[in-house]
């Protein structure tokens, strides 16, 4: 029966590529294919923004850390639940009610200041990396499960998430990712946590053979979770990938109340999945890799089968997040990276925006075009060649992990406060979160540098706090200055953005009344 589990695998990508095709028939134009046509109900809209955070470092990882450290392990993922519950409550009904598609298009509708599309290059290598990170750890998977070269591991799997989002776009990725929250739920919550406990003697077993400081909520150190706090719950807030689902809810009640009831799964699945790795422990404390303590738990405690389950639920992970960041990284290349090269090819300074022309540069790609086919296919071609780009990044690149929370550091560091103060600091202006954007930037990534250089160990400056730390510092400083010292945001740029912010935009219209009366 060992050709069970791989048979499984082999279905459940089969199904994933079927998902392409069958997302095709509801896809007609752009909105449709970047997010959804912007209609997701709440069963929907909560499982596709589930199964965008949960990758492999939440289910594999999570597993591992909660066998390196007991129930405390459960922090990292935790802290993934708490930034969805924080959007979701504070920022997701704004954002779905401005009908854009990235962040730096908000960011050109609140400041109304050219400057801010800078901000696009960072969101472009974070996207990148979130998809390449995914790609490996799936690619991992198969090198283990069917014995496979690594370049072929990544070209299958990299193939079948291509594939899917090529064709049908977020319509076809959200599909996929209801199939994938079922077998995650199914895989950790069904069968490795009832079968972890039964091998494990129960919650009295594992009691009597592993140490107290297991079941101790801090016992991971309180270091380390400050760090997963400003890590992951900051940089959910502001990640295209998480964005650009917040985008495809039909309502504002579903983004807030939908995301509310995901990250309260988040949070659930945090803990089943340290209570796994607990179990292991206690049964066996000898493991050298724990990244390696979901896979023998899929593979050692559950039956034939059961086990193929629990495996598909940890790929799904890994892809739902490699799906996610891909037609994110072509959403921002083609919407803000492009316009961003095409100003500096032709040398034009960036400057302040009136409230039409910050409108109209935000909704570029906004409005359905006359040719809704030519423009689909436009932003397939877009998918298609990042996704070969992340291929060949998952190979070529030593570290993932190392080049992924550097990204990490760069967004939290140099975006948070621009983009947060966007939403919550009238007074913030264009000019103030252009220079807070490379203050933080550069700051985050001078530290990083230095703690590098005089690091006895390698890459002990990468994975140190103290780069977000003092970009953040920095960032603050000089947004709250810069913004102060500079003239305010246009009147016109302001009532735009608070007029789109409180009660949306009919795509039919360009600009709302109140901007053409102020004018």
């Amino acid at each position: 029966m060992e050709w069970l589990n791989p048979a499984i695998i082999i279905v459940y990508l089969i199904a994933m590529v079927m998902f392409g095709f069958w997302g095709k028939r509801r896809t007609k134009d752009v909105s449709d294919y970047l997010v959804a046509g912007r209609r997701l109900g709440p069963v929907f809209y909560t499982a596709t923004l589930v199964t965008v955070v949960l990758g492999g470092a939440s289910a594999v990882g999570g597993v591992g850390l909660g066998y390196e450290h007991g129930i405390s392990g459960m922090w990292m993922v935790g802290a993934i639940g708490i930034g969805i519950i924080i959007l979701s409550l504070a920022f997701a009904p704004l954002l779905q009610k401005l009908k854009i598609y990235t962040v730096v298009q908000m960011l050109t509708l609140r400041y109304g200041h050219e400057s801010t599309q800078g901000a696009s290059l960072v969101m472009l290598a974070y996207t990148m990396m979130i998809c390449a990170t995914s790609t490996g750890a799936y690619a991992s998977i198969f090198v283990v499960l069917f014995d496979w070269d690594r370049w072929l591991s990544v070209l299958v799997g990299g193939s079948v998430v291509l594939i899917y989002s090529v064709i049908g776009g977020m319509f076809s990725i959200t599909l996929a990712d209801v199939v994938q929250f079922v077998v995650m739920t199914v895989g950790l919550f069904f069968l490795m946590l009832p079968y972890g406990l039964n091998e494990a003697g129960g919650w009295s077993g594992m009691q009597e053979r592993l140490d107290t400081e297991f079941f101790s909520i801090d016992g991971i150190g309180l270091q380390s979770i400050i760090t997963y706090f400003v890590v992951y719950t900051l940089g959910i807030l502001i990640g295209q990938d998480i964005w650009q689902r917040v985008f495809t809810g039909r309502t504002p009640g579903i983004t807030r109340w939908g995301g509310f009831t995901a990250g309260i799964y988040i949070l659930a699945f945090g803990i089943a999945g340290a209570i796994v790795g607990m179990t292991v422990a206690s049964m066996d404390s000898g493991i050298e890799n724990r990244d390696d303590v979901f896979s023998i738990v899929a593979i050692d405690i559950l039956p034939y089968g059961l086990g193929g389950i629990a495996m598909a639920g940890g790929i799904a992970a890994m892809m739902s997040t490699a799906s996610g960041g891909l037609i994110a990284s072509a959403t921002v290349a083609r919407t803000d990276v492009m316009p961003l090269l095409r100003s500096f090819a032709s040398r034009k300074r960036p400057g302040q925006l009136s409230g039409r022309e910050a409108a109209q540069m935000a909704r570029e790609n906004v409005e359905r075009s006359d040719d809704h086919e030519a423009d689909v296919k436009s932003n397939r071609r877009w998918v298609f060649g990042l996704g070969v780009a992340v291929m060949a990044l998952a190979l070529v690149v030593p570290d993932v992990v190392a080049a992924l929370t550097i990204a990490y550091a760069i967004l939290v560091g140099g975006l948070l406060v621009p983009i947060i103060g966007a939403m919550t600091w009238r007074r913030g202006t264009g000019i103030g979160a252009a220079w807070s954007m490379l203050a933080g930037t550069v700051v985050t990534l001078g530290t990083m540098i230095y703690l590098e250089i005089t690091a006895e160990n390698a890459l002990d400056g990468v994975f140190a706090n103290e780069p977000i730390y003092f970009g953040l510092l920095a960032s603050i400083i000089v947004f709250i200055v810069g913004s102060l010292l500079s003239k305010p945001t246009p009147e016109d740029v302001w009532q735009a953005w608070k007029h789109r912010s409180r009660h949306g935009i009919d795509e039919s219209n360009e600009i709302p009344a109140v901007v053409e009366s102020s004018q």
